[in-house]
């Protein structure tokens, strides 16, 4: 596999796959810092440029995972590398995870500690970081980041490249819009709009974002 960044969380993905065993052929790739370069932990390659990638999937193995967080750059980097031939694959730690209708999307990065519930359906590319938990009948949109110890609580909708705060709290049956970032600690009691900056207890909109463009 291939995963797509060697810094920050490129690390946690590589722990994932590490428990998992799943290590064979396993790559990087960073053709943005310059400081990196030759191997990471002197045990795994750096690609560097798009045609050593292309060349690897072409002759290694055609599958790769985004080891970077901002929603928003994923989606730019699915794209890139999807046009390569590359196959979005999903790294899926130990969890708690439901075993009745519970659809994880491609290219997902879950890591130890996640609950997903029942009923549960999660978009493509999303992160879920460590201890966060996702309750029954809730839908999580494409490329969304939920970090450590957020909470989704019960049929509520999060919308595409959102960005839910440590130890954050959606409470149950809400909407939360696309392009939405939930601040660290935040309780979310009310629908919150496209494009908005939610701190809090209550939650609050206190600033509203640009609107995504690709």
């Amino acid at each position: 596999m291939l995963i797509v960044g060697a810094k920050g969380f490129a690390k946690e993905v590589l722990e994932v796959l590490h428990q998992l065993n799943q290590l064979d052929n396993l790559v990087f790739y960073d053709d943005v810092n310059s400081d990196v370069k030759g191997s990471l932990y002197n045990k795994f390659s750096i690609l560097k440029t798009t045609e050593e990638a292309l060349s690897y999937f072409r002759t290694t193995d055609n599958r790769f995972t985004i080891g970077l967080g901002n929603p928003v750059l994923r989606k730019i980097v699915y794209d890139k590398f999807i046009a390569l031939g590359g196959v979005f694959t999903s790294t899926i730690s130990e969890s708690n995870i439901g075993n009745y209708d519970v659809f994880i999307g491609t290219g997902s990065n879950i890591l130890s500690g996640v609950t997903i519930s029942n009923s549960v359906k999660i978009g493509i590319g999303t992160i879920l970081y460590y201890n966060s938990t996702i309750t029954h009948d809730c839908v999580i949109g494409n490329f969304v980041e939920l970090s450590p110890g957020a909470t989704i609580l019960g049929r509520c909708k999060v919308d595409d490249y959102c960005r839910i705060g440590a130890n954050a709290t959606i409470l149950p049956d809400l909407k939360i819009g696309t392009n939405v970032i939930v601040g660290a600690g935040a309780v979310v009691t009310k629908d919150v709009p496209d494009n908005s900056l939610v701190v809090g207890i209550p939650g609050k909109i206190i600033k509203e974002l640009k609107s995504l463009e690709f």
